[in-house]
């Protein structure tokens, strides 16, 4: 269920392989214990246009979609735990973040639903 989009600038990938960064991320996520190991989903955006601040620099955003019911104290140490393994993979890279959002159960469908 939870799924975790990258978007960065085109260089991170260069930087490091998709792979390399999708399985961070993955492991990262799968240590919280908060999902189950085959749910978690990640994916890639990387944007070679762009522009921060007016500059070029390198950026990293997770964009982080999870079902709610978790406490804003997991949701934390999920950010958290996300954000540092890719500042240790990518010290040199200025912006790094995640943000985190709540599916509402109620709204959520898939294709295995209907």
């Amino acid at each position: 269920m939870p799924h975790f989009i990258l978007d960065c600038s085109e260089n991170i990938i260069e930087l490091k392989s998709p792979k390399e960064i999708m399985q961070k991320v993955y492991d990262a996520a799968d240590t919280t214990g908060l999902f189950k190991k085959g749910d978690i989903k990640v994916r890639i955006n990387p944007f070679k246009y762009y522009t921060i601040g007016n500059t070029q620099d390198d950026f990293i955003h997770v964009f982080a979609n999870i079902m709610e019911g978790r406490t804003i104290t997991q949701k934390s140490n999920l950010s958290n735990s996300i954000i540092k393994e890719l500042k240790m993979m990518f010290p040199d890279v200025p912006i790094i973040s995640i943000n985190i959002r709540d599916f509402e159960k109620a709204t959520y469908c898939n294709k295995s639903m209907v």
